[in-house]
């Protein structure tokens, strides 16, 4: 309840400050239903799409890193930094160049390329000493990564017009979305969900080890393949909107574990509202620290996960999952 209460308030906030240049007083006459027709627009078309997306990228990353996380048993493992996102992004440019302009086209793209950085990863957990070593599996990941983002920038210097349309997607942002947007994702959303309910009584067994999870009656290589494309769909999504916004899949679940423990239905659940806080927060502060421009929110978000990771990777004793 209190986690649903600090998300209602960061929603709230967003509401009220930051972009369009209005006052907080004025934004809040606007909510009570006694704003001018320009502070409408503002609060009702700019302010509460963005913090929509913003809500949307928070819970769908958080939740993906979670399930990353406990599919590869890594703590590390994040669609930012084992190139899932890049993937998607990549995917998205090769689109853009070869014409494609609808929002669900993009989107639909932006999974399949999530999908494939989803495969790499999993090859990458497989290969010997990998699963048992988070920042081989890291580091592996961050290869892959800059390739992909190498090879996303090789192509927009041939196409000028994809690279203005997909500007947004190299540091991250939910400023200048529109609702469209989301409604184009909602049949790949429930597709999600679904793969998430089925999995998580199975993902939790899995975590005591392959042969307690087969003794229970489930089958692991079914329910990895079905947390993947759980993990594409989600991602594909926010990237598609957003752009890859780092750290968030890494930040949400490292939060969740430590208020609720490993039980990844736990983690699940309580990445529901940390993820949107996070984003949110984010997003506020971003609007501030540099008005009246704004700071990207990729890169904020970025400031505060690379000291996540390394008080991670420092510790003298990784979380196991």
């Amino acid at each position: 309840m209190s986690a649903l209460f600090v998300l209602t308030f960061c929603c709230v906030l967003s509401l009220l400050l930051g972009a369009g240049g209005l006052a907080p007083h004025a934004s809040l006459l606007t909510l009570l239903g006694h704003g001018s027709a320009d502070a409408e627009f503002t609060v009702f078309h700019l302010r509460l799409t963005r913090t929509l997306v913003g809500l949307f990228v928070g819970l769908t990353l958080g939740i993906a890193g979670a399930l990353m996380q406990a599919v590869a048993r890594n703590p590390l493992a994040e669609p930012g930094l084992l190139g899932v996102s890049a993937g998607s992004s990549f995917a998205v440019a090769m689109a853009l160049v070869l014409g494609a302009s609808t929002a669900t086209l993009t989107v639909g793209i932006a999974q399949i390329g999530a999908l494939i950085g989803c495969l790499c990863v999993i090859g990458t957990a497989k290969m010997q000493g990998q699963r048992n070593d988070p920042i081989r599996l890291v580091l592996a990941g961050a290869a892959l990564s800059s390739l992909l983002l190498a090879m996303t920038s090789l192509i927009l210097l041939f196409d000028q017009r994809a690279a203005d349309e997909i500007r947004f997607w190299v540091t991250g942002s939910v400023a200048g979305r529109d609702t469209s947007t989301l409604i184009s994702v909602l049949p790949s959303m429930l597709l999600a969900l679904i793969c998430i309910l089925y999995t998580a009584k199975p993902l939790a067994s899995l975590a005591l080890g392959e042969r307690v999870a087969i003794g229970l009656g489930h089958k692991p290589r079914r329910i990895r393949g079905i947390v993947i494309i759980a993990v594409a769909l989600l991602v594909g999504a926010a990237t598609a909107i957003a752009g890859p916004v780092a750290f968030i899949g890494l930040v949400v679940p490292f939060a969740a574990r430590a208020l609720v423990g490993p039980d990844i239905r736990r983690t699940l659940w309580l990445c529901l509202p940390l993820g949107p806080i996070i984003v949110i927060t984010a997003d506020i502060i971003s609007r501030l620290v540099a008005q009246p421009a704004e700071m990207p929110l990729g890169v904020l978000t970025a400031i505060v996960g690379a000291p996540v990771l390394l008080f991670i990777v420092r510790s003298h004793r990784l979380p196991t999952l």
